[in-house]
């Protein structure tokens, strides 16, 4: 995979994809919501064979991980070290704060869904982050990029953006959940 050198280089390659085929723009969204589902099934076998004793659903366990092996490929054709196993877990952890935020929601403690919700999509940014190399992975920091082309982009994400809670994006994670809020942009049609 080439790393993107500038947030200009990502921008636009972004772009050249909607231009492209718009309505295939979301189609790796959707297979990481696919991940995050059989990630789980994985999960729910294990529980499910513990709790009744029928090792017929471990049995399952084997079939549902190479889907999803096959289907992370798509997702991440190439790694370092433990990017691999990083990003599942990050869409694993993502995928289990939608849930207990939609439970917390259902109680009526829509303040504590609403920051399990906003945490599980820092995730999932970073998921994202870690796939496109906007991540160093050799210091774990921020990769440092043109000022000018952040401070455009973080302008044009905030004239864009008018919703009251949204501010100007400040430090790593926000520029993050920015750029992916932009690339990762189901709806465009």
């Amino acid at each position: 995979m080439k790393k993107i050198e500038s947030v200009k280089e990502f921008v636009e390659k972004i772009d050249a994809t909607k231009k492209v085929n718009p309505k295939d723009l979301s189609s790796d969204q959707d297979l990481t919501i696919a991940l995050m589902n059989l990630i789980s099934i994985e999960e729910h076998l294990v529980f499910s064979g513990a709790k009744t004793g029928k090792t017929s659903f471990y049995d399952l366990i084997e079939g549902i991980r190479e889907t999803r092996k096959t289907l992370m490929q798509k997702v991440i054709p190439a790694y370092e070290g433990e990017v691999w196993c990083i990003s599942k877990h990050l869409l694993a952890a993502s995928m289990r704060l939608i849930e207990v935020g939609t439970k917390q929601q259902s109680l009526g403690h829509k303040e504590e869904a609403y920051k399990l919700f906003d945490q599980a999509y820092e995730l999932y940014c970073l998921f994202w982050g870690l796939n496109m190399n906007m991540i160093n992975t050799d210091d774990v920091k921020w990769v440092e990029d043109n000022m000018d082309d952040i401070k455009k982009l973080s302008a044009k994400i905030s004239t864009e953006d008018k919703s009251p809670k949204e501010t100007k994006p400040q430090g790593a994670m926000a520029k993050m959940k920015a750029f992916v809020r932009k690339a990762v942009d189901c709806c465009i049609e």
